[in-house]
């Protein structure tokens, strides 16, 4: 269960995010129209779910327009599965290294842009924020822009950002690791990348022709 912090309003953060997991279409729609979501930023790498084909990108798209909530497929630039093995470290998706690529920083500078006219929702598949590389890569890029993100979770609440963080720095575990790290900064840097590494998607897991990707962030 996760500990509540005090939370600002959902217009008070210049993002939004949200992992649909296995909500309902109905209940998708009302947790956006509750925190007044104009735009979802699909930031999948693969927009497609068999389980749940209302969240599949066409389906979804015209669902969304329907309800006057428009629809930008990012995951091209923006997904946690790249498609270079180079951005790979020991079979592993390394976000620090997907983040300091061209087609990164300009995904990043689209989803900005769009923050002039739409309140914009980073959606991805993982319920928990903390399991998703919208929070380990894409939020934690904007917040070190200064960008002020807040996490829809699955009961509905909003939780900052920064609370999410010291949620990640209480699961880094005591020990001769990670004394190493004394100062918050480097010690939240630490608790990002084992974080990243436990969940990342796997170079052995790229999806091909006719694959399923297995669950891991996307």
């Amino acid at each position: 269960m996760h500990r509540r912090f005090p939370m600002t309003g959902s217009h008070d953060t210049n993002f939004l995010s949200i992992g649909h997991s296995s909500l309902q279409a109905d209940q998708f729609l009302a947790l956006l129209k509750t925190h007044g979501v104009t735009m979802i930023a699909d930031v999948r790498s693969v927009p497609f779910s068999r389980r749940f084909p209302w969240f599949s990108s066409r389906a979804l798209a015209d669902r969304l327009q329907s309800k006057g909530i428009a629809y930008m497929m990012v995951g091209d630039t923006l997904g946690g599965r790249p498609t270079s093995p180079a951005l790979y470290r020991d079979g592993v998706a390394d976000y620090e290294a997907m983040a300091r690529t061209a087609e990164f920083y300009a995904g990043v500078d689209r989803v900005v842009r769009e923050t002039a006219h739409h309140r914009v929702c980073l959606m991805c598949a993982e319920r928990e924020p903390l399991d998703c590389h919208r929070c380990l890569l894409v939020s934690r890029s904007l917040a070190e822009r200064s960008f002020t993100i807040g996490h829809i979770l699955g009961d509905g609440a909003l939780e900052p950002h920064s609370a999410t963080e010291e949620r990640l720095l209480a699961g880094l575990r005591p020990g001769a690791a990670a004394d190493l790290f004394g100062d918050r900064e480097s010690r939240l840097a630490e608790a990002y990348r084992r974080r990243a590494h436990r969940i990342a998607a796997r170079l052995s897991d790229r999806v091909r022709p006719g694959r399923t990707p297995r669950a891991v962030s996307s």
